[in-house]
């Protein structure tokens, strides 16, 4: 009764207002699967659970032990009380599980092969953000997604937002902002790990040799596992891979823009020199949209520039000034004109197990359900859904391209058509980093 809850509230669903994963899947209900069974594996997966008939049938993890907890779980939750099957290797469970779609949730460096392999077999796939390390595996994944048929949805889920679907309509697609020449967007969490802990042997749980799998091989450290991945470039593309590829491709989205013509950036370890971590802790960068310039900062230290924008972006025109977060929107305009305002929207009363699901991010909640179900929606019509892996392609190759950018020291010019940097053949060795034995490179002509 949770789940059709959703499927009445009209209003807070602009795009899928009359699709029924019920009625749509009715007579064949969806068979899915789990590839990274930590933090954001689950939530996904349950927010799928919620919106649709689903039966999970299979799993897949590295960690034996977050396997077996997770599996327990999904029991808990579907329908069926069924115990998915579980799988250490994501091959065996793509050929066995009988699945129509898979959600890829591992680490950053683990997003390729097991998406291009999904999608060799058939199967449809919802695949974290951002896609790829470097920037070849996301032409390799685009060109598959392409050559077999299938839809891959990105969780680049501010596309599907209610709040900021609301601030597009009624701020930028009213033009309220006028001209629009510049966007900041920003992160200053402190979410980059400060401590420095002695490397030790891996728990016996978990397979480290599975674990880093194609990515250069590093000492197991208590920070990496779980969660603390994204700390170091091995296995992640840093704080602007992980939360400016979400800001950018906001923007992008709001204001109908492709790729930036040329990137630049600046920045590295400059505060926290003595964390283990190796992701840099302060990062600027720009992208130049012809007309439009896109500026981004993070700061893993210090306070927000403003506090309630801690991670953001702003829209400048003429006529006012958009801010955007996951958490509200606030239109200021340039003298005559009227504020406007949007919190976000949270759905507890309708789906009550928000409330106390564990380490669930509630304010995403409801974009999550919406991200799923406009990708259910893109499989019943043979459509692209809103966060396409083109879309997702673009947006996680501009932040690679700000890092290589800020790696050489000097400014990127970006071809879309040859997709490679115009006049740098350093820079274009860089687009593919090696495999570690005996893992091969995916590229486009090898799919």
């Amino acid at each position: 009764m949770e789940r059709r809850t959703f499927l009445k509230m009209g209003s807070l669903l602009p795009f899928a207002a009359s699709f029924d994963p019920f009625e749509a899947f009715a007579d064949d209900p969806i068979r899915a699967g789990l590839i990274g069974t930590g933090w954001y594996g689950k939530t996904d997966l349950f927010r799928l659970l919620q919106v649709a008939p689903v039966e999970v049938t299979g799993l897949c993890d590295v960690d034996a032990q977050m396997l077996d907890e997770a599996a327990a779980k999904v029991a808990e939750r579907q329908e069926s009380g069924n115990r998915p099957r579980t799988y250490r290797d994501y091959r065996r469970m793509l050929s066995e599980a009988d699945l129509d779609l898979v959600i890829i949730a591992t680490p950053d460096h683990w997003h390729a092969k097991p998406m291009i392999e999904a999608v060799r077999q058939g199967i449809d796939v919802y695949v974290e953000k951002p896609i790829s390390v470097d920037v070849v595996e996301g032409q390799a994944m685009l060109e598959a997604a392409r050559t077999y048929d299938r839809t891959v949805q990105v969780n680049l889920e501010r596309r599907s937002t209610p709040h900021l679907i609301e601030a597009k309509q009624r701020v930028i697609d009213e033009g309220l902002l006028g001209d629009l020449g510049h966007v900041d967007m920003c992160c200053y969490y402190p979410m980059r790990d400060t401590s420095n802990p002695p490397n030790i042997e891996p728990p016996k749980h978990l397979d480290w040799e599975r674990y880093t799998g194609p990515a250069p091989m590093r000492p197991y450290n208590e920070i990496i596992h779980p969660g603390g991945w994204r700390n170091f470039t091995e296995y992640s593309n840093g704080i602007i891979g992980d939360m400016g590829v979400h800001m950018l491709d906001m923007a992008r989205w709001m204001l109908g823009l492709g790729w930036p013509e040329c990137v630049h950036s600046q920045g590295g370890i400059q505060v926290q020199t003595e964390a283990k971590a190796n992701t840099a802790d302060t990062q600027t960068a720009t992208f130049e949209f012809g007309d439009v310039t896109m500026t981004w900062q993070h700061r893993s230290w210090g306070t927000p520039t403003d506090p309630d924008y801690p991670w953001a972006a702003f829209f400048h025109g003429d006529k006012g000034t958009l801010k955007a977060s996951v958490k509200q929107y606030d239109f200021i305009p340039q003298g005559e004109g009227e504020p406007l305002h949007g919190d976000v929207v949270y759905e507890l009363d309708e789906y009550p197990m928000d409330r106390t699901e564990e380490n669930l991010e509630k304010h995403v909640a409801p974009a999550l359900r919406r991200h799923m179900m406009d990708f259910l929606e893109a499989i019943d019509a043979g459509r692209r859904p809103r966060a396409d892996i083109e879309e997702g392609y673009i947006s996680t190759t501009s932040c690679i391209l700000a890092n290589l950018s800020r790696r050489l020291g000097r400014s990127l010019e970006w071809d879309p058509e040859t997709e490679q940097v115009k006049g740098d053949e350093e820079a274009n060795r860089l687009l593919s980093r090696s495999y570690r034995d005996p893992w091969t490179h995916p590229t486009p002509d090898t799919v």
